[in-house]
């Protein structure tokens, strides 16, 4: 990390761009990228070529047809990998003893429940207060692929750190914050500004050619594109792909990758929530530190980058929401929201016990 890359947002017009196309990072377990060449054969029209890539969209977003018994067999032997991070409260905390714990928070699916329409992922209000206790115990950061103004509105807490658009753009607290270096505006960090008017074409070209598309949606995520097509029928899906490839094929300096029922377009730049960890780890003060403990939980492919930089530090650990077996490098899983708000809570009146019984003590 540069200096020139981290000034106050009241400064953010001077902001040093980074220029550097890098090459595309290796992809994490259970993500699946788009292949190249599977990109370039997007511009035959059906067939087998579209087809295979059809097959890629389905694999992202699987319909759940196995059978009762099947499916809590295999839930069966993952939870013994990977078992539930409410169950092993106590063993976490023994393993963070001595140590800072720094959270690291997802939003969509893991703050709040996964919804049609991606504009009402409202979180509720008792996941915001436990959200804002939290924060108070610990440094806090949302790591999302939505912009991150979007989700400061959706959360409205000015204590937290945001990284927005996958970790391109990168804000820390405004608010009364103890962990708040800076005190003003909050530093700003956006690796990929010289793509935004990029970007906010390649938003305005797809919302047109979405439109033939029932149930698609496009969204404007500030360094980057998504296109959901969780509403729409599956049989469009080749359509949609067609569509999406005749106005990517113009910007090769852009990348397509795919979530959960959503097609991402970003920069091609070195830059994940992986790499939004690390440098708010650096913001904070820990980056050499042996006695920080991250803590990071999410529930997307995007998010095993974060997981997977967390296991190669050998600090902290990732927890993966989901219901459902998922292919992931995190260490614990909790299945849905309800339960993140439980894990959260439990650590809130872990850090106020210890308080009351070690009042001077770092945790």
């Amino acid at each position: 990390m540069t200096q020139q890359n981290v000034v106050a947002s009241k400064t953010k017009s001077r902001m040093n761009r980074d220029k550097t196309v890098a090459k595309k990072p290796p992809a994490a377990p259970g993500y699946i990228p788009i292949p190249s060449r599977v990109l370039k054969n997007l511009e035959n029209n059906g067939g087998q070529r579209i087809s295979a890539w059809v097959d890629s969209m389905r694999a992202s977003s699987p319909t759940r047809v196995k059978s009762t018994s099947s499916l809590a067999e295999e839930h069966s032997s993952w939870i013994l990998r990977h078992p539930s991070a409410l169950d092993m409260f106590e063993q976490i905390m023994d393993a963070s003893k001595g140590k800072q714990i720094v959270m690291f928070l997802d939003y969509d699916g893991t703050l709040s429940p996964i919804v049609d329409d991606p504009d009402r992922a409202f979180m509720s209000d008792s996941m915001r207060k436990t959200v804002r206790k939290l924060a108070s115990c610990f440094p806090t950061a949302i790591v999302t692929g939505r912009c991150r103004d979007k989700v400061y509105n959706f959360v409205r807490l000015a204590e937290l750190y945001y990284a927005g658009s996958h970790g391109m753009d990168i804000q820390g607290p405004t608010g009364d914050s103890k962990y708040n270096k800076d005190k003003g505006d909050g530093v700003l960090f956006q690796p990929a500004s010289e793509f935004l008017p990029m970007i906010d074409e390649v938003y305005h070209q797809l919302v047109e050619k979405m439109k033939s598309i029932p149930g698609a949606r496009v969204e404007n995520n500030k360094f980057c594109v998504s296109v959901h097509f969780r509403c729409v029928d599956e049989k469009k899906w080749s359509e949609l792909a067609q569509q999406v490839r005749s106005v990517l094929k113009e910007y090769p300096k852009l990348r397509l990758n795919q979530g959960r029922k959503v097609l991402e377009i970003r920069p091609s730049i070195k830059w994940d929530k992986g790499k939004a960890l690390e440098f708010l780890l650096e913001s904070l003060g820990f980056a050499n530190c042996n006695d920080v403990f991250p803590v990071y939980i999410g529930d997307d492919k995007t998010d095993e980058d974060a997981f997977k930089k967390l296991r190669d530090r050998g600090q902290g650990f990732g927890i993966l929401v989901s219901k459902f077996p998922k292919v992931t490098t995190a260490s614990y899983s909790l299945q849905e929201p309800n339960e993140v708000m439980d894990f959260l809570q439990r650590l809130v009146d872990w850090k106020q016990v210890s308080l009351r019984l070690r009042p001077r003590s770092r945790v």
